[in-house]
């Protein structure tokens, strides 16, 4: 198995076709484009008494509200979160001098069929036999050597700007572990491995979703959990993001002035063991408004084995997830999809029936 981020993908190239359209100048969705039921599984916003949770990081009680919104949502809305707003509007800049770019300058910095940095198509493309309305640019480590391909005269702002937002985005990152973690009775005592500075992964993942001819059938990007500990994304003013609730469908989260979402991936719902969910969701497009996100995906040292707590295990609540690396598990998700959690578990839930954190019995395509 993998023992590095860099090499997770290795064994699994994702061979897809870069040349694909220019979906900023397509006037008719392609066929190609066209995904069967987008809504056949619509919004459940109507059956629900209660919207996904917005929690002021200020609050004396955030601690305990972010914990509730793990444990019964595994996302949430954060606000007052310390990041600042120019900074947000300088990321999204970037991000919009990127995507804006002639397509064949961004396939200069294309992501290599084994590689995690550069542009390119959504990875979990290959799982699919239609193409998502979407492009994105990754950056894992130093953005040097892609920005000087992307901007050979003119690259030192883009570094600039995604280095400070990493900057900030880490230090926001460490805070709201410690606030889920806390919120379970998990001190940095509980992880030994979670106490040295700067050993912390952690990818920043530019999304574009052009405004689109037949929104209703296409797909911006396909249901699927994120494999980091979590995900803090800032979704800016342009609806899109959906999360999956039992019993309530698709539900809308609806873009809020300034704040950042928060979801809860696989990796976390393995530390936690099996407490807090790592939520499914996926993005739709917009027929009049071009879409960008931007995405600080979480993750643990790579080397380090992620496996329950073992504060959170005992004879009525055995382990449900063997020790697994980062670079591991992202190996097993780029060879089987949703079907990952499920391969590291060690034994049936309690109660007997398929968890449906495992995915095996959650619509995620």
């Amino acid at each position: 198995m993998p023992s590095r981020i860099s090499d997770a993908f290795k064994a699994h190239p994702l061979h897809l076709n870069h040349r694909h359209l220019d979906l900023n100048s397509v006037q008719v969705l392609p066929d190609l484009y066209a995904w069967a039921g987008v809504d056949e599984n619509p919004s459940g916003d109507s059956l629900i008494t209660e919207p996904v949770p917005v929690i002021d990081l200020t609050d004396p009680n955030a601690s305990e509200l972010v914990g509730h919104a793990c444990k019964s949502w595994g996302v949430f809305q954060v606000t007052n979160h310390g990041i600042p707003g120019s900074l947000l509007d300088d990321i999204e800049s970037a991000g919009r001098s990127l995507f804006s770019l002639p397509a064949q300058q961004k396939l200069k910095a294309a992501r290599s069929p084994d590689g995690v940095a550069g542009y390119g198509l959504a990875r979990i493309s290959s799982f699919f036999n239609k193409l998502m309305w979407y492009e994105g640019f990754t950056i894992f480590g130093s953005p040097l050597e892609h920005a000087r391909q992307l901007w050979p005269q003119d690259y030192t702002k883009f570094c600039d700007v995604t280095e400070e937002f990493e900057k900030e985005m880490n230090q926001l990152a460490e805070r709201l572990m410690w606030l889920m973690l806390g919120s379970l009775g998990i001190t940095k005592e509980d992880l030994n491995w979670a106490g040295s500075k700067g050993d912390f992964k952690a990818a920043l993942q530019l999304n574009s979703y052009p405004a689109c001819p037949e929104p209703d059938r296409a797909m911006g990007l396909a249901a699927h959990t994120d494999s980091s500990l979590f995900t803090i994304l800032y979704q800016n003013t342009v609806s899109g993001l959906q999360v999956q609730r039992e019993g309530a469908g698709w539900i809308t989260v609806p873009p809020l002035p300034g704040a950042l979402v928060i979801n809860v991936g696989d990796l976390l719902h393995i530390l936690s063991n099996g407490v807090f969910p790592s939520v499914v969701h996926r993005a739709l497009v917009n027929r009049t408004k071009h879409r960008l996100s931007v995405a600080y995906l979480y993750g643990p040292p790579a080397g380090v084995p992620i496996s329950p707590v073992p504060k959170l295990v005992d004879s009525t609540h055995p382990p449900l997830y063997r020790p697994v690396t980062w670079s591991e598990y992202l190996c097993t998700k780029a060879k089987h999809f949703d079907k990952a959690l499920s391969l590291v578990r060690l034994c049936m839930p309690r109660n007997g029936f398929i968890d449906v954190n495992d995915h095996n019995g959650v619509k995620v395509g």
